[in-house]
């Protein structure tokens, strides 16, 4: 597996008891392209603490050129970044 850690742009909403449902994401290639993966299955938003920050990870799948692909997503709670 891959393991590309930059930030990303995020579409996503939340519900009435404040859970995080993401939607979509852009990320930039490595040829400075723009892809906007749009997001099929969120299995599993789980708690966590990593470098002193509160974070959301989300586990997302979707199709993207052909494939199923897992993603995870980690949301900052503290400072909204995704």
């Amino acid at each position: 597996m891959k393991v590309i850690a930059k930030p990303v742009e995020m579409v996503s909403w939340t519900d009435l008891n404040g859970k995080l449902n993401p939607v979509r994401f852009k990320i930039a290639n490595e040829n400075e392209s723009i892809s906007v993966i749009t997001i099929d299955k969120v299995p599993t938003i789980e708690k966590e603490m990593l470098a002193r920050n509160n974070m959301l990870g989300s586990n997302c799948h979707s199709i993207f050129k052909e494939s199923e692909r897992i993603y995870q997503l980690k949301y900052i709670i503290d400072t909204n970044i995704s």
